[in-house]
């Protein structure tokens, strides 16, 4: 996400539609996954997790039933097509407003951030829901334009989520430049982004780097990045962080982001951080 394209723009934040996300009729039971959209969802399109993925250990701790974490799949792919919604100024807290959203980098290959985000973000709330989670997603596929960075923290907020976690991979240039970050709203601007959104992103850190990623040799410090320009976090009443999972223009972590056993290792060990996060 850090160096994403924005159709004339640049902007630290995520993209949407002109039509706020509206809520399901009733409410899913738990341990299933919601996706908040105006738009019939489709059937899936991301393939089995493969079974030869190295998986995280188990967690030692099980997260309170009636838990809900939202995931926030960074872009879509239909935000290139749409430069007059993704550009339109929308509220980014701290009396600013920003662009709606971008649409996200890409490897030097050619593949990109939104169908990470996508898939590896399915991975997680499968697993998730596995446990008896409620999970609610921010987009309904890969293909759509949205929601924008202020109606994806609406959708947290409204939903009350116990943990908001938004995915994204980042592209910089930078020669060297690899490893993953995760980002929370600071100064804080309210209570939730205080210590439960620090306890998040912590919590986020460790278990990542425990599944053997390294944290970010360019952004951040010691893969934690307090961030004030990040509108999602911002405008979020609950807690919140923000995974850059790493470097998309680095070879090795770009081959990882390519591969379906990599983006199911990703997803194995954000799924088991958060799982551990809920349980504390």
């Amino acid at each position: 996400m850090g160096l994403m394209v924005a159709i004339g723009l640049t902007l630290f934040t995520a993209c949407g539609v002109d039509t706020p996300a509206s809520s399901p009729s009733s409410p899913s039971a738990p341990g299933t996954t919601t996706v908040f959209t105006t738009l019939p969802r489709p059937s899936p399109t991301t393939s089995a997790p493969p079974s030869s993925a190295p998986q995280p250990p188990p967690s030692t701790r099980q997260p309170k039933t009636g838990k809900v974490v939202v995931l926030d799949p960074g872009h879509n792919g239909g935000n290139s097509g749409k430069p007059g919604e993704i550009n339109k100024q929308v509220p980014a807290g701290r009396g600013k407003t920003k662009p709606c959203n971008t649409t996200g980098t890409s490897t030097n290959s050619g593949y990109s951030e939104h169908a990470f985000t996508w898939d590896v973000s399915q991975r997680i709330s499968q697993a998730l829901a596995a446990k008896g989670i409620r999970v609610i997603l921010t987009r309904q596929n890969d293909t759509g334009v949205g929601p924008c960075v202020n109606e994806r923290a609406a959708i947290g907020n409204d939903a009350e989520a116990d943990a908001v976690v938004s995915i994204h991979a980042d592209g910089s240039n930078s020669a060297g430049a690899h490893g993953f970050h995760v980002a929370y709203s600071a100064p804080p601007l309210n209570a939730q982004q205080g210590e439960p959104s620090v306890k998040l992103a912590t919590a986020l850190r460790d278990g990542i780097r425990a599944g053997g990623f390294p944290t970010s040799t360019y952004l951040g410090s010691n893969g934690l990045a307090p961030r004030g320009d990040l509108g999602g976090l911002n405008l979020s009443t609950r807690p919140a962080a923000l995974v850059e999972c790493g470097n998309m223009r680095n070879a090795a972590e770009a081959a990882a982001m390519a591969s379906e056993e990599g983006r199911q290792q990703y997803a194995a060990v954000i799924a088991k951080a958060i799982e551990d996060y809920l349980a504390g």
